[in-house]
This record gives structure tokens, C-alpha cells and sequence, in this order.
């Protein structure tokens, strides 16, 4: 008797562009396809509300388990024929993909009080923090649950600098999570501001989930105001292009938080502020750093 055949087969292809792999996967079949860095190589900028890009990009579909390996590597070859295309296939079990995430997704603490929490799970009191502020986060359709460093850094700023009574704007808010994190440590007002409308979606139903719609203004960013501290957690190069629109934005003795930049970047992305800013400190993380400046 032979054993049941796995319910997925995985193939992830490499060496040709997202958008042909992509097709490709698509028109033979696959009922799911993601396009995701290869390797260990960092993210390659794009602008803000683009598609994240990769200096090698694995694009992976995923097909019925019922299909076989090797005449769908054949077939994927064929049609990506004369490029020399990387073929990876992998048989892999059916499972309770909604349950592997929740375990795979746990809460996380950053500085002393301040957690970012999947709705599942429960984050246990704390008798040395008794204030804690928690925000409710799922992985969505816009970045920044706080795995990444950048995201972790920027949060980590913001506990070490609770802004009570502060006027905070999150300038590329993604998912909103610097958004939410400033409203749930006291700031007065808080603007999250987008160029991708997906993240505007996405931050609205996280204030919602947070019950803290009423406390946090989501817009595009032409509807910017001016605040006593601007997170920025974007990339190098739209940061250097969007210094004078930045420090426009930050009032007089206000604080500025720069994220998202790789460590080799920092230098340019600090002298484009230099004219309007005193930089005070800063951290790094796996190769990421955090800018701390304060307005003239």
C-alpha cells in the first residue's frame, strides 16, 4: 500500500525577472505564488509604496500535491527557455497553516513597557511595569509588524521616549505600528501619513483593532502637519530626497527618528540633515541603524 500522496508541491524559481517567474507560475497552475529574496542578500530600495525588490529574487508557487515534480520544472523550463532557470522543487504536507503561524508569530517586547502582540496570544502582567502598552498586530497587507530591525529600532526610540502630550507624525506609516505605539504611550495626537494606499487601509483597521481610531489621523502624505516628533522608517535614498520636507515637518527643539537605512548608508543620510538638525545618538541592528536628531 502506498503512502497518501502530500497534499503541496513547492517549487521555487530563480533567474529570470519576479514578474516573468511570476506568469509563468500562474499560467501553469499554481494556486499561490510569492516573490521573496534569495539567499541572505539585504533588500535592494525602491520607493515607498513600490514592490520590494531583491538583488536575487526567488519567486515560489505552490501547486497541487498531485503534480509531478520534475515534468513541472521541465514545463517551467521550456516556457522560461533560453534563460537558465533554477528549479527547486519540494513535496511538503498538508498542515493547519493558520495554526503553524500563530505559533510561529509570539508576542514581542520592546524597551521596558511597550509589546507588539498577535491577537491570539496574551502577554502576561508585569509586576515591575504595571503601564504596559500593547498593541494588537497582525502580519497584513503593509510592512512593520516589528520583526523587522528598523521597525524594532524605531519602537525600541519610542519606548526609551514616550511622547506624552507630543504631537507625533508617522511619515511612511506601513502598517501603522509607530502610529499606534506613540498613541498607546501617551502622545496627544498622532498622524499617520502614506503614499501606498494599502497602507492606509492597513493602518486604519489596526487603530480600529486597537480601539485607537479616535487618537490616530490616517492620510496621504500631502496632508502632513507639522509635529513635535517625526518617525521616518523608510529607506536611505527617499530619506536623503525627502530631507527638506522632513524638517519642515519637525518643530523647533522636536525630535526626529530616521530607520530604515543599511549601516553603510548612514553617512549620506545624516549629512542631508545637517543643516536643520544635531544628531544625538542612534543604534544599530543586523546591519540596519536608527538616526537620532533634534531640530535647531
Amino acid at each position: 500500500m502506498t503512502a497518501a500522496a502530500p497534499a503541496w508541491l513547492q517549487i521555487e524559481t530563480s533567474g529570470a525577472s519576479p514578474a516573468l517567474l511570476e506568469a509563468v507560475l500562474e499560467a501553469e497552475g499554481a494556486v499561490a505564488v510569492t516573490v521573496s529574496g534569495s539567499g541572505d542578500e539585504m533588500l535592494v530600495e525602491t520607493a515607498p509604496g513600490q514592490s520590494p525588490a531583491w538583488n536575487r529574487a526567488a519567486v515560489t508557487g505552490l501547486f497541487p500535491g498531485d503534480r509531478d515534480p520534475a515534468e513541472l520544472a521541465a514545463a517551467l523550463r521550456d516556457a522560461l527557455a533560453p534563460r537558465s532557470v533554477d528549479c527547486r522543487p519540494a513535496l511538503i504536507e498538508d498542515r493547519d497553516w493558520v495554526r503553524a503561524w500563530m505559533q510561529d508569530y509570539r508576542p514581542m517586547r520592546f524597551g521596558r513597557r511597550l509589546w507588539v502582540c498577535p491577537h491570539h496570544a496574551e502577554v502576561a502582567a508585569d509586576p515591575a511595569s504595571p503601564d504596559q502598552a500593547i498593541i494588537r498586530l497582525d502580519p497584513g497587507l503593509a510592512f512593520g509588524t516589528g520583526t523587522h530591525p528598523t521597525t524594532a529600532l524605531c519602537l525600541e526610540w519610542l519606548d526609551v521616549h514616550p511622547p506624552v502630550g507630543r504631537r507625533v507624525l508617522d511619515y511612511g506609516c506601513g502598517s501603522g505600528v509607530l502610529a499606534l505605539a506613540a498613541a498607546s504611550l501617551g502622545a496627544a495626537y498622532v498622524q499617520a501619513v502614506d503614499i501606498d494606499p494599502q497602507s492606509l487601509v492597513a493602518t486604519r483597521d489596526n487603530a480600529g483593532a486597537n480601539r485607537l481610531e479616535q487618537r490616530v489621523d490616517v492620510g496621504s502624505v500631502e496632508a502632513a502637519t507639522p509635529a513635535d516628533v517625526v518617525l521616518a522608517n523608510i529607506l536611505a535614498a527617499p530619506l536623503i530626497d525627502l530631507a527638506p520636507t522632513l524638517a519642515s515637518l519637525v518643530h523647533s527643539g522636536g525630535d526626529l527618528c530616521l530607520s530604515g537605512l543599511l549601516a553603510e548608508q548612514a553617512d549620506a543620510v545624516q549629512e542631508a540633515y545637517t543643516a536643520d538638525f544635531d544628531f544625538v545618538g542612534g543604534a544599530a541592528r543586523d546591519g540596519w541603524v536608527r538616526l537620532d536628531a533634534v531640530r535647531h
